[in-house]
C-alpha cells in the first residue's frame, strides 16, 4: 500500500508564486477570520452542490481534538519526510506537542473534488480538484456561483496556524465514485542549504502519493484507510462530498465552545437564506456546527432578532410587494428589493452582529446576487426614532450577476464600485442611490421645501442616532421679485410678475398662488415673500419703490445647501449640521425656522407639548470655527461654507427652514 510523503516545490527556472503572496491575496478583509471561513466554504459547498439533487447540501462545522488513539498515526505519518526548520514548515512542531486541536468543515450532498489532478491535464469542464488544490486565481465554471476568482480558499491556510489542511473528497469518476486525500501546506517561502548547492522553495507543500513526478493525492482503498487511521469521518456508500481539516486553528482568543457558539451564529447572519424554505420547501442547505462531540444549535433566522425582519424583507422582495430598481442612464434593469420597518427596542449587539456593522439600530439592507448568499449589510439613512428600525434585501438581477460579481473583493464581502469601469460603476453607484430612495420613501423623509426658505425636512433622530435626509438649495426668505427683464414697479410688500399675456398682476390677482409670509422694514427696503409656487431661478431683487433709472436691479439672496446634514459633536453636545453657502454677493442676514415631525406622520409642530423638547438653534459656524450664536446672523455671500448647528429634539424629526435676507446699507 502507498505510504504518503511530504513534497515541497521548488522555484523552476520559468518562475512561479512564493506562498507569501498567495496567503496576502484575500488582502487585509475587515472581518474576522472564523467569519470569512464560514462565507467562503458555505459559498464553495453552494456552488459544488450536486445538479440533480436529492435534498439539501448538508453543511457542518466541528471542533475537536485528535484522540489518544489516532494520535500516533498522526506523528507517524505526517512529519516523516516533514522539511525540516521551524520557519520554513512549522507543523512539525505542533504535531510533537500535547493535544492537537482541528477544525473539520465538511459538506454533503456536494459534487466532491472531482476531474483530473494535474493541473496540465485540465483542460475539460471538470477541474474542481486542481482549481482547490493546485491553481490559484481560476475563473469560477459555476454559472451565478457565489465564487469569482477563487481566492478565497486562502482563509483555510491563514486560520491554520502552521498553514496546513487535509483534504478529504470523495467524487464521481468514469465508472463509478473515488474517495481522494491529500494534504497541503501554505506557509512563506525558504532557502534549502543543506545540500552541494543551496536552492530556494516556494513554500507550498504536498502531503501525499510521491512516486511518480508530481505528489498525487492517495486515492482508493489507500485513502480510506489512512483517513481512518487519522480519524476522519469516512464516506457512505452512494454519498460525495468534500471534508477540509483544518490543523491547530486560529479562534481568536476564543475558547472552543465559545468559538462554537460564534460559528453557530455566524453561519445565521451570512446564510440565513439557505435556511428558509420557500413555497412551502425544505431549505436550500442544512446546518450544524459541534465542539467536542456536542453539538451547538444554530438559530433558527426567523426567531434571531433582527434576522428576523431580514426575513421578512426578503419574503416581501419575492413577492407583488417588492419594488424593481432601474438605471435610467443607461437603461437596465438592477434586481429586486424589499423592505420592512418596525418599532422594536434597541438591540443587544453581540460579537457576530458587530462583524457585520449591526450595533443596536437596525437600518440596513442585505445585498445579494442571484446566489442569495448575503454579499453585506448595507446601511441606509438613520430611522427618525430609535424606536424605529428597518430591515431591507436586495438581490441583484441574473442579467446583472457578473457586473456585481467584478465589484466584489476576494472575500465577496462589499460592492466596490470604483473598482469598475463605466457603466458597470454607474450601475453599482446606482443600486445604493435607488436603495436610499426608497428608504427615504419609507419613512417619508424626503424634503419638502416649505414656502420661501431654503429650508428643507432633515430627518433627524434622536440625541444619540439621527436618521438625516439631504437638502436643495431653494428660494431665500423675505424677498421681494420681478421677473427677469420686467419693467414693472413693485408696491410696497407685494410681490409683482408678469401673467402669460403679459400683463402685471399682483399676487392677489394672481389666483392666491402666491403666498405673503413676510413683509415690513429692514433697513429703509420693503420685502415681501415668494411662495414655494414661485419657479427659485425666475427672480431677481428689486429695490423699493422700483426703477429710478440709477440704480439696477439685484440678484436675489439665496441659500444653497452644501451636502447632505450629518450628525456631529460640539463639546459634549450633540448636534445636527446643515452645510449652506450664500452664492450671491454682498451682506446678508440669515435665519432659522425650527419645527419638529413625530415619526410617521407628517403634522408639522411648533408649539411643544408641556415638558417636550423643541430643536434649538446653537448657532451659526463659519470655517475657522468661529459660533455665531445669535438667532439672526449677518454674513457675506460668497463660496464660503457656513454651518447651521441645530440641537435635536429627541425621537422626532427636526424639521429645518434657513431664511435669507439683503441687508441694504443705510
Amino acid at each position: 500500500m502507498t505510504r504518503p510523503g511530504w513534497y515541497s516545490q521548488p522555484y523552476p527556472p520559468e518562475g512561479a508564486s512564493a506562498a507569501e503572496g498567495i496567503r496576502n491575496q484575500l488582502g487585509r478583509p475587515e472581518l474576522d477570520l472564523l467569519t470569512i471561513l464560514v462565507r467562503e466554504s458555505a459559498q464553495n459547498s453552494w456552488d459544488a452542490r450536486l445538479a440533480d439533487p436529492s435534498g439539501p447540501v448538508d453543511f457542518r462545522l466541528a471542533l475537536s481534538t485528535v484522540s489518544p488513539a489516532h494520535a500516533p498515526a498522526w506523528r507517524d505519518l505526517l512529519i516523516e519526510t516533514a522539511p525540516v526548520g521551524r520557519d520554513s514548515f512549522p507543523l512539525r512542531d505542533v504535531l510533537r506537542q500535547g493535544a492537537v486541536r482541528l477544525l473539520t468543515i465538511s459538506d454533503r450532498g456536494t459534487r466532491g473534488l472531482g476531474g483530473p489532478t494535474r493541473a496540465d491535464n485540465a483542460v475539460g469542464p471538470e477541474r474542481d480538484f486542481v482549481s482547490f488544490i493546485r491553481n490559484i486565481g481560476e475563473p469560477r465554471d459555476t454559472a451565478l456561483g457565489g465564487g469569482t476568482y477563487g481566492f478565497g480558499k486562502g482563509i483555510f491556510y491563514l486560520l491554520s496556524r502552521p498553514g496546513t489542511i487535509l483534504v478529504h473528497s470523495r467524487c464521481a469518476v468514469p465508472g463509478g465514485r473515488e474517495t481522494r486525500l491529500i494534504g497541503c501546506t501554505l506557509w512563506r517561502s525558504y532557502v534549502d542549504t543543506r545540500g552541494p548547492e543551496p536552492r530556494r522553495y516556494t513554500g507550498r507543500h504536498w502531503w501525499g502519493d510521491t512516486t511518480g513526478d508530481v505528489v498525487e493525492p492517495l486515492v482508493g482503498e489507500a485513502a480510506e484507510d489512512i483517513a481512518h487511521r487519522l480519524g476522519l469521518q469516512s464516506f457512505a456508500e452512494h454519498e460525495t462530498g468534500t471534508t477540509i481539516v483544518v490543523i491547530d486553528p486560529s479562534l481568536d482568543e476564543m475558547a472552543p465552545r465559545e468559538a462554537a457558539d460564534y460559528l453557530a451564529e455566524t453561519i445565521v447572519w451570512h446564510l440565513w437564506p439557505k435556511m428558509i424554505g420557500q413555497d412551502g420547501q425544505a431549505p436550500a442547505m442544512r446546518f450544524a456546527v459541534a465542539c467536542d462531540g456536542v453539538e451547538h444549535p444554530v438559530p433558527n433566522p426567523r426567531e434571531l432578532d433582527p434576522i428576523g425582519m431580514f426575513v421578512a424583507a426578503y419574503e416581501r422582495m419575492t413577492s407583488s410587494d417588492g419594488s424593481e430598481l432601474h438605471c435610467k442612464s443607461p437603461k437596465r434593469f438592477l434586481g429586486r428589493l424589499g423592505l420592512v420597518k418596525r418599532i422594536l427596542p434597541g438591540l443587544e449587539p453581540t460579537r457576530a452582529s458587530r462583524m457585520v456593522g449591526l450595533e443596536t439600530l437596525v437600518h440596513h439592507v442585505a445585498l445579494m446576487r442571484p446566489a442569495e448568499l448575503v454579499v453585506s449589510y448595507h446601511p441606509g439613512p438613520k430611522p427618525p426614532s430609535e424606536n424605529q428600525g428597518y430591515a431591507g434585501v436586495f438581490r441583484a438581477d441574473v442579467t446583472m450577476d457578473d457586473v456585481y460579481a467584478r465589484a466584489e473583493p476576494p472575500t465577496h464581502d462589499a460592492w466596490h464600485p470604483q473598482s469598475l469601469e463605466r457603466p458597470e460603476s454607474t450601475f453599482v453607484q446606482t443600486t445604493f442611490r435607488r436603495i436610499g430612495e426608497a428608504v427615504d420613501g419609507l419613512f417619508a423623509l424626503s424634503g419638502v421645501s416649505r414656502g420661501g426658505s431654503a429650508g428643507i425636512a432633515l430627518g433627524a433622530a434622536s440625541r444619540m442616532l439621527s436618521g438625516l435626509v439631504g437638502g436643495a438649495w431653494g428660494v431665500g426668505g423675505a424677498i421681494a421679485v420681478e421677473k427677469p427683464g420686467s419693467t414693472a414697479v413693485p408696491k410696497r410688500g407685494v410681490v409683482v410678475r408678469e401673467s402669460e399675456e403679459g400683463s402685471e398682476t399682483t399676487g392677489a390677482a394672481a389666483g392666491g398662488n402666491l403666498h405673503m409670509l413676510q413683509t415690513g422694514d429692514h433697513s429703509s427696503a420693503s420685502w415681501a415673500q415668494v411662495g414655494a409656487e414661485a419657479e427659485s431661478g425666475d427672480y431677481l431683487l428689486a429695490p423699493p419703490g422700483g426703477h429710478n433709472g440709477t440704480e439696477a436691479p439685484q440678484r436675489r439672496p439665496r441659500v444653497r445647501l452644501v451636502g447632505d446634514p450629518y450628525y456631529d459633536t460640539r463639546g459634549n453636545t450633540d448636534v445636527l449640521v446643515q452645510d449652506f453657502r450664500l452664492p450671491v454677493p454682498g451682506r446678508q442676514r440669515v435665519s432659522i425656522d425650527l419645527a419638529v415631525t413625530l415619526p410617521g406622520g407628517g403634522a408639522r409642530e411648533t408649539d411643544p407639548p408641556a415638558g417636550a423638547a423643541m430643536p434649538t438653534l446653537l448657532g451659526w459656524e463659519n470655517d475657522a470655527g468661529t459660533l455665531c450664536t445669535t438667532e439672526t446672523c449677518d454674513m457675506d455671500g460668497g463660496e464660503a461654507v457656513w454651518r447651521a448647528l441645530v440641537r435635536p429634539a429627541p425621537d422626532t424629526m427636526t424639521e429645518i427652514d434657513i431664511r435669507v435676507q439683503a441687508v441694504r446699507n443705510p
